[in-house]
């Protein structure tokens, strides 16, 4: 609840003034300094740092844990609990650590700390989208000293300081026998972040209090409650009484009503997610994709995903820019492949797939589908902006070239765990990659292989032999210019193959009280450390 006006005049003498007209912070810990509370749009499943890639989670863990090398707003490499690093010979890496780094319960962090989590990264139980990837590539750990370690690897490795980004450090003493189950309940979601739990109460909300003695910046808040609130209009509604502070996942349908309001203002940047349909690949073309049939509902007797032809006309039924511009008022681009221009690897001359409902009919008419047949795209309904309603406006552009479809909207747990075990025919999902395309590459596009951890999200399960072979040389490849070009050639061979189908991508967009100020971020995380009162810098 909002604080009384009485306790506003006293927050107001401390970190945080409050305008004339503005409504105040809300709950205040009695003479700690403000408490921040936050309104987000997806579920956080788990705070075990290394059990399911997911934008939400690794948002949280970037809270509680820390990295040895960090992002900045815009996806550029920082010095983290790695202060530099340098490869000493092509297949070494040396990463110097941070001295005088504490755990939150007074554990010192060594380089024993980053061994022991490089080691439980594949061993994670049932993790639906494992972090092993980061860790595979990495042949033996040399701890030199305390503060030196040093990363052996079969071949020339040069994504390995980017990999890092993506592993948070966890107690080598307080996780030794570590569960997921342990660290949900709060009681071992211990790290060096910024700061600490205080509660979690699973698909709800999480209590934090500051770190203290963190390394970094300290927050200039005491608290942080941390709302999960899936319903958009429940997260404006509470924005606009005074219940949260910040929220994130701003609903398009309220960004001209949340712009005119004086009370409040947004933080925007064109982020690195990609929407995009995923299709089953794992069934062979003379087997049943269990949610195709054809037009009376009877088993088909062979998988039409498979066949290139059937792809391209899906593609080609879409009108990206009416998604775009009716459905995501304009809070997105259109898409043809994973990273927007400017990024690392962006193919420059991959046009958005042009909209053309006479041509896909007559794909699929030489596909042998000529009155096309029927399929259950499903999809998420609280996980990405106007998920639900993207995808109804792509089943009606399918079912206007004869593909009929329905479709399932489920809520994200339910939905991903079974996009995880490759049940669906067709599916809408999101990625928000690194900006380097063999992120996305390895992760949705090559083939699953636990042992090289790749395929750890490929949730249609597409294989490409040559692609993976492309995909393994550019990952030794040290000169960064013509790795650059292995990566746009791989990824044009998987649009040309339509190894999935891309839409938009979305605009990052936050809306919050006039007296705080946010750093955008690209990769979408919404994190309490990226939020201060208006009146700092």
């Amino acid at each position: 609840m909002p604080v009384t006006m009485r306790a506003a005049a006293m927050a107001a003498a401390s970190v945080l003034a409050v305008s004339a007209g503005m409504f105040p912070m809300s709950a205040q810990a009695q003479g700690q300094g403000p408490t921040l509370t936050m309104g987000v749009g997806s579920p956080v499943t788990s705070l075990d740092p290394h059990f399911h890639q997911l934008s939400p989670n690794n948002a949280v863990s970037d809270m509680i844990f820390d990295k040895l090398v960090e992002t900045d707003a815009q996806a550029r490499n920082q010095p983290g609990l790695a202060t530099e690093w340098r490869a000493v010979s092509p297949t070494v890496w040396e990463f110097r650590l941070r001295e005088g780094v504490r755990f939150h319960n007074g554990n010192a962090f060594t380089a024993e700390d980053v061994a022991f989590t490089l080691q439980r990264l594949p061993n994670v139980p049932n993790a639906p989208s494992s972090f092993a990837i980061y860790s595979r590539p990495i042949t033996r750990i040399e701890i030199v000293d305390p503060l030196t370690i040093r990363f052996h690897t079969a071949n020339p490795y040069p994504l390995l300081p980017l990999d890092m980004t993506n592993v948070r450090i966890i107690d080598a003493e307080t996780h030794a026998n570590a569960t997921t189950e342990g660290f949900n309940s709060g009681q071992l979601a211990i790290g060096t972040g910024p700061f600490r739990v205080v509660t979690h109460r699973s698909g709800d909300r999480i209590e934090f209090e500051r770190n203290a003695t963190y390394w970094g910046q300290v927050s200039p808040f005491q608290r942080v409650n941390y709302r999960m609130i899936t319903n958009d209009a429940a997260r404006t509604a509470a924005l606009l009484a005074g219940d949260l502070d910040f929220i994130d996942q701003v609903p398009t349908t309220d960004l001209a009503r949340l712009r005119g309001d004086q009370r409040l203002h947004l933080s925007e940047t064109v982020g690195l997610r990609l929407i995009f349909l995923g299709l089953d690949h794992l069934r062979a073309e003379g087997e049943n994709s269990p949610f195709v049939t054809d037009n009376d509902g009877r088993p088909l007797g062979r998988n039409p995903l498979r066949d290139v032809r059937v792809r391209r006309a899906l593609s080609m039924a879409i009108d990206r820019e009416a998604i775009t511009t009716r459905i995501m008022d304009g809070a997105a681009t259109p898409a043809s492949q994973f990273l927007p221009p400017g990024t690392f690897s962006h193919v420059p001359d991959l046009p958005v797939t042009r909209h053309d409902p006479e041509g896909a009919r007559r794909l699929l008419a030489e596909a042998g589908y000529p009155n096309g047949f029927r399929i259950q795209l499903n999809t998420p309904n609280d996980r990405y902006i106007n998920d639900a309603r993207i995808a109804q406006a792509v089943g009606q552009m399918w079912t206007r070239i004869g593909v009929r479809t329905t479709v399932e909207a489920q809520t994200w747990s339910i939905f991903v765990n079974r996009a995880g075990r490759a049940e669906y025919s067709a599916h809408l999902i999101g990625w928000g990659s690194n900006p380097d395309g063999s992120h996305p590459m390895r992760n949705i596009i090559a083939s699953v292989n636990r042992e090289r951890g790749w395929g750890a999200s490929n949730r249609g399960r597409y294989s490409n032999a040559q692609l993976d072979t492309l995909l393994e040389q550019s990952l030794v490849e040290l000169d960064e210019a013509r790795r650059e070009r292995m990566l746009i050639d791989i990824q044009r061979m998987a649009a040309e193959d339509v190894a999935v189908i891309p839409l938009h991508i979305q605009t990052n967009i936050w809306a919050m009280r006039r007296t705080l100020q946010h750093s955008a971020r690209v990769d979408e995380l919404t994190r309490a450390q990226d939020i201060r009162p208006a009146t700092m810098r």
